[in-house]
């Protein structure tokens, strides 16, 4: 499932943006460190071919991928340090797949800003820093660790030595750990140290009632594009509204805004880019499912995501695009055509593909 950790300042609307998104009730307050115990949230990944797929096929179980959103308290300058309550709580996002980092966009004379005023890209700098020190401490410790080991010439001590290095110095330059180039091999550590800035990192421009294209989002888009991350602006309240509204309400209101699509969406779009993520569906008995991958998967892993036994007698997979088996009217009609290809265990998955996994037991 993929996970994604919400991180920013306090009062940037984190909260908001969090109950937006998960359809959640997290505590929302006009004070510094409102959110004391993380919340957590699992929601189902909006996915509109999944529906039509189970309507094509006449199938009563639709079951879509989902994702997990992770709110922790603000960080505040220091939160490496110990100050404020943040720094207590980072090692609740080590174990995620992305950090969405929640940057106030909006003036509101109503909730305070921390740092006195609205300036985005120092905001976003503060946070980032802190994520930095934190990094930094996490592998001096592990340099520390291996001291002896590494004066006892261990053979794993002395791989992992240049790594700390190389990622030690990128730190105290102020980069981020994923900027390090690494071998598959030296990858390999750095993953075991679960530092917070070698995760992608999406930043969220919480616009509140104001233009998602103006200057504070400007200053934002500026900062995330020296780093070559994304940006998606919304307006958190905005979500947040929406999202407690039921479906033909939702709709309407939307249309009457001119939004074509909801914040969830947005986000696990920006997301699945980010992560070089792709979807792809399975039909069975009275079950059609949507599944997601790393691009790249090859169909015998794809069938290892699905079940272990899928894998080990892996023969071959059946496989047609979501839109030309909506365009066939049935999987019988899409064989009849020919359109469905039978592939091998190597064969590269595609977004939207839709498969059947043929094994032996």
């Amino acid at each position: 499932m993929l996970e994604v950790g919400i991180v920013g300042l306090p009062n940037v609307g984190k909260s908001t943006v969090f109950n937006a998104l998960a359809g959640a009730q997290a505590k929302v307050s006009n004070f510094p460190f409102c959110t004391i115990e993380p919340n957590r949230a699992v929601v189902d990944i909006p996915e509109p071919r999944l529906d039509r797929l189970g309507d094509l096929a006449g199938q009563e179980r639709r079951v879509p991928a989902r994702i997990a959103f992770v709110d922790v308290a603000g960080l505040v300058k220091g939160a490496s340090k110990g100050e404020g309550l943040g720094n207590r709580f980072l090692g609740h996002l080590r174990e995620v797949d992305a950090l969405l980092h929640v940057v106030r966009c909006f003036r509101d004379e109503q909730v305070a800003h921390v740092e006195g005023g609205l300036a985005p890209a120092r905001d976003a700098g503060i946070v980032d820093t802190e994520l930095l020190l934190a990094d930094l401490e996490t592998v001096e410790k592990r340099h520390e660790a291996n001291a002896p080991r590494l004066r006892a010439k261990e053979p794993e001590a002395v791989k992992e030595a240049p790594v700390l290095d190389r990622l030690a110095a990128a730190l105290e330059a102020g980069r981020a750990a994923r900027s390090v180039l690494l071998s598959a091999e030296e990858a390999e550590v750095a993953r075991g140290l679960h530092l917070l800035t070698a995760k992608p990192v999406l930043f969220l421009a919480n616009v509140g009632e104001q233009s998602e294209n103006g200057p504070a989002v400007e200053d934002l888009r500026a900062y995330a594009a020296a780093q070559g991350a994304p940006v998606v602006a919304l307006s958190g309240r905005l979500e947040a509204d929406l999202a407690a509204m039921d479906d033909a309400e939702r709709g309407e209101f939307m249309r009457e805004l001119n939004v074509s699509a909801a914040g969830l969406e947005r986000v696990v779009r920006a997301s699945f880019d980010l992560l070089g993520l792709i979807t792809f569906f399975t039909i069975v008995g009275k079950e059609v499912r949507a599944w997601t991958a790393p691009r790249g998967t090859t169909a015998r892993e794809a069938a290892g995501g699905i079940h272990s036994d899928m894998e080990r007698g892996f023969v071959r997979a059946e496989t047609v695009d979501c839109d030309t088996l909506l365009e066939s009217g049935s999987w019988e009609e899409a064989h009849r055509r020919g359109l469905v290809r039978s592939e091998g265990k190597d064969y590269v998955l595609a977004d939207g593909d839709v498969v059947q996994i043929r094994f032996t037991a």
